[in-house]
Parts: structure tokens; C-alpha cells; sequence
């Protein structure tokens, strides 16, 4: 059974609920701290929040924390790492994924359902998805 490391910074928020969404989803997970090791962990969820309150830019600060090394590592295993919200920001800004943050065109909260077509099946995410499906997903 897969345990997930769900690292919380300060200001992390739904660091609970997604523990119990694993749990529910038939793994194992614990919430770190994240001046902690992420040894033993065969995954890692980044829950959303405002994690040091977004000062600077939504997850630099975050994003240069140590603990993101060993997330870099993880993710080098081809290890499942996922970030929710901020925790999508916060991998962003790491570098661990690419391309950078900018704001709305429209300066304004956008909350939306979008369509997205399915690349590669080949993910924990996607592989119950047939390669160019069109699934709907919420984004706010």
C-alpha cells in the first residue's frame, strides 16, 4: 500500500482532508512538517493554503525550502507527486514543473469548469483515460 507524505508549510491549509482522501483512495499518508525527511514516503501530496501567507510571489518562499529537494528526488524515482492549489504553485516555482506563474488576463477571481484533452495515459492520474479524451475539470 503506497504512504504519501502531505507536507505542510505554515499557512497550509486541507492538509487533514487530503490525508483522509488518500486514506479513502486506499493509501497510506501522514502529514509532514516540512523541516522534516521525507524518507520511507512512496509519494507526495502539496495541499493548497496560502503557505507563508503568498508574500513574495504564491510559493517562492515555499519552493526553496529543503524538503522540495527531496521532492525533486522523489520525482526523479518517477515517484507520484502532486500539488493541489498552492501546492501547484509551490512546485511550479521549484522548478519542478515548467513554464512560470502569471496572473488572470481578466484581474479578477476566475472559478470555471474547463475542458482538457488527455495526453498520456501512462499517469496515476490519467491512466483509467483513452489517449485525446476530452475530460471536464473545475479550476478556480
Amino acid at each position: 500500500m503506497p504512504k504519501f507524505a502531505v507536507i505542510v508549510f505554515p499557512g497550509t491549509n486541507c492538509d487533514f482532508e487530503t490525508v483522509e482522501a488518500i486514506k479513502k483512495a486506499g493509501g497510506k499518508a501522514e502529514r509532514v512538517w516540512y523541516k522534516s525527511s521525507l524518507k520511507d514516503f512512496d509519494g507526495v501530496v502539496l495541499p493548497g493554503g496560502f503557505s507563508y501567507a503568498d508574500y513574495l510571489r504564491a510559493g517562492a518562499i515555499s519552493a526553496r525550502a529543503e524538503i522540495m529537494e527531496e521532492v525533486k528526488a522523489l520525482a526523479s524515482e518517477d515517484k507520484p507527486i502532486l500539488g493541489i492549489c498552492n501546492g501547484f504553485q509551490i512546485l511550479t516555482e521549484s522548478g519542478l514543473l515548467p513554464g512560470a506563474l502569471r496572473p488572470n488576463k481578466v484581474p479578477r477571481f476566475l472559478c470555471k469548469w474547463v475542458y482538457l484533452r488527455v495526453n498520456d495515459t501512462q499517469t496515476a492520474f490519467t491512466k483509467f483515460y483513452e489517449e485525446g479524451e476530452v475530460i471536464r475539470m473545475p479550476i478556480a
